[in-house]
């Protein structure tokens, strides 16, 4: 149409010897849209050259014209690289649970034999739970989505496919809670992240084993932390403190603070007669603190996440769609997989009647 009112203008202001002016150049600039077709559905849609990414009106698929398949030339050294994790991280847990042991028990069954068969149960319970969840998150798929029909226009219906875009590595729809890891080599539904640690990523079958796993490993930092500390405690020389000069110190706080000094100085001046438990036992407390705080970290950015009915990706993909989520506790409870009527004995201030579809 726009050809054809250029042709028309154009006959208009031809001169007489049959010169066409300068304003038959409009016809070179009008852009025709060309066709192509759906991934989804097949049909045949009218596109913008200059469209990078359309939505099909019929599936509500999404195509990216100029989406290219990089090819994943590091994947071997990724899978070794996460396989070698998991070996050490199993292996530094074992370490610690039997180091942990051979430190601790012969000390607190030396006390009283009830205590240490309670205690060593207890440190039995902590390792079965802390390894099986481990194991699980680690050697359990992460979680695949659901088969769905795409490709033809009969068996794709209308919206069948909306907000779906096509992965190019697995020749596959996507949905927009599915993310494709290049680690793993597949499309993870829910991915919240790849963990080298547990050489998987943490998706949909596994993200409630690796919140567990966290739980379970914090709590044993707790508990070693304790038990170290209280056999070193229990089996270090006695201090040898030297009093305090009462009269060069002139305020609390600094009467406080040479009280410390001197109680540290003397401490570590005994700590050199220690034997090799003690030694174990100082060595344990130190990485438990360690692993302790890096794991707090960990477990209370997840639950935060959960919280705010989000994962790790989308909190990056900020869009409007999730600046609506809602920031409710039914989410940790959905999350878990907690009955319903547990919610009823949520303190009332944490329910806000609203509620996030992950």
């Amino acid at each position: 149409m726009l050809a054809m009112d250029c042709e028309t203008t154009n006959g208009l202001s031809s001169n007489e010897n049959g010169i066409v002016s300068k304003e038959e150049d409009c016809s070179t600039s009008v852009d025709v849209d060309h066709e192509t077709t759906c991934w989804g559905c097949g049909l045949r849609v009218l596109v913008s050259p200059y469209a990078s990414v359309f939505k099909c009106g019929w599936c509500g698929g999404i195509t990216k014209q100029n989406a290219l398949k990089c090819e994943n030339q590091y994947f071997k050294w990724r899978r070794l690289r996460d396989w070698c994790f998991v070996s050490i991280v199993l292996l530094f847990m074992l370490c610690f649970i039997c180091g942990g042991i051979w430190a601790v028990y012969p000390i607190v069954f030396s006390i009283s034999f009830f205590c240490g068969l309670f205690t060593l149960t207890v440190a039995v319970i902590l390792s079965i739970s802390t390894l099986s969840t481990f194991c699980i998150a680690a050697f359990r798929p992460a979680g695949s989505p659901p088969t769905i029909l795409w490709g033809s226009y009969p068996t794709v219906g209308k919206s069948g496919l909306e907000n779906f875009t096509f992965c190019h590595y697995c020749s596959k729809p996507k949905s927009p809670r599915t993310h494709h890891c290049r680690s793993c080599g597949i499309c993870i539904l829910d991915m919240d992240h790849h963990c080298p640690f547990i050489g998987n990523c943490v998706g949909a079958a596994n993200h409630r084993s690796f919140i567990l796993f966290l739980l379970s490993a914090v709590i044993s930092m707790i508990y070693v932390i304790i038990m170290s500390s209280y056999s070193a405690l229990h089996i270090s020389p006695p201090l040898n403190h030297r009093p305090v000069s009462l009269l060069n110190s002139f305020a609390g706080s600094e009467l406080i603070f040479n009280a410390l000094k001197e109680t540290i100085l003397t401490f570590l001046r005994s700590e050199v007669f220690l034997s090799a438990r003690g030694l174990a036992l100082v060595y344990l407390f130190i990485t438990s603190v360690s692993v302790e705080i890096g794991l707090s970290v960990l477990l209370w950015q997840q639950l935060y996440y959960i919280y705010e009915g989000k994962t790790y990706l989308s909190h990056l993909r900020v869009t409007d769609s999730e600046e609506s989520s809602e920031k409710d506790c039914q989410n940790l409870v959905r999350f878990f997989g907690c009955p319903y009527v547990a919610a009823i004995y949520l303190p009332s201030f944490w329910k806000s009647g609203k509620s996030h579809k992950k």
